[in-house]
């Protein structure tokens, strides 16, 4: 059992690490490209990835069930949506300087799963849960009636788009990999659209005449789907509780790099807000280690 969840432990810190880092590194540096070209790179090369894990894994035969629920279908075109919506605003973050913002989203997002769970499958609140829900949407209406100007609607978007995608993905229950694919097959068409006109109008990187860059954005896919099965293995492993805690590597890390490396402006009202996630953050994983 120690050795079970040591290596659940060790699979979802680095899957964690790899979001709050690697992929921060990775994201940055590729974002000269322009983030809707970005964008189109990780939704075709992740559903590239899937296509060859499927096969490699053997899932297809979970692909079809799948496909033969309706309710399923649906379920995951909405959850298509949120999760492109989640990427699309992820690398614009990373492409304009606003890490920082969408490490905020990161850091309430799991709270708001919480709530969303009360409310949606009856899951017991405590008051520790609920003084964490109540901090948290404080620290919002601190940063919309005092922080107008430079107010982090990309980390609110993020929070808000990962909660409900983790809620409708709770909601039909298929297996993680096989139902990102099927939400990757649903944004591919609209990927390729969109790389289209992108190329015939010559506003394209990726190109055959340079493949050492084309290489690097292929990475986009693996990029997305390595850390996805990594984190996932551990919550098979060790469960959601402690894979929660372990999450917060990602947002912290994505902080840390954000005001230390790149430079990020922090506001003193941003400083504030921040101040009382991290209270919400505590009290919650306290909560969560307590149960534990």
């Amino acid at each position: 059992m120690t050795k079970q969840f040591n290596k659940g432990l060790i699979l979802t810190s680095l899957g964690s690490f790899w979001w709050g880092f690697i992929g921060v590194i990775y994201f940055e540096i590729v974002s000269f490209i322009g983030h809707i070209e970005l964008v189109v790179h990780r939704c075709l090369w992740t559903a590239f990835m899937l296509i060859l894990t499927t096969s490699i894994f053997s899932k297809w035969k979970s692909f079809f069930d799948i496909c033969k629920n309706i309710k399923n279908l649906i379920g995951l075109f909405f959850s298509g949506l949120l999760i492109f919506i989640n990427w699309s605003i992820w690398i614009y973050a990373v492409a304009t300087d606003r890490i920082i913002d969408a490490s905020f989203g990161y850091f309430i997002m799991p709270i708001l799963s919480v709530l969303l769970g009360y409310v949606f499958f009856k899951e017991d609140l405590n008051y520790k849960k609920i003084f964490s829900i109540f901090l948290v949407f404080i620290s919002i209406i601190i940063l919309i009636f005092f922080n107008l100007k430079n107010l982090p609607w990309v980390g609110l978007i993020v929070a808000f788009s990962w909660a409900f995608y983790n809620l409708v993905r709770k909601k039909i229950n298929v297996d993680t990999d096989v139902g990102l694919l099927i939400e990757s097959l649903y944004i591919l068409p609209f990927a390729l659209i969109v790389f289209y006109f992108i190329t015939k109008s010559g506003m394209n990187d990726f190109s055959f005449s340079n493949p050492g860059l084309s290489f690097f954005l292929i990475l986009a896919g693996p990029m997305t789907v390595i850390p996805l099965f990594l984190y996932v293995r551990g919550v098979e492993l060790i469960g959601l509780g402690p894979t929660g805690m372990i999450f917060y590597i990602t947002p912290t890390l994505q902080f840390l790099l954000g005001f230390f490396y790149y430079g990020e402006s922090f506001s003193s009202i941003k400083f504030v807000s921040f101040i009382i996630i991290w209270i919400a953050v505590i009290i919650y994983l306290k909560d969560l280690y307590e149960k534990n």
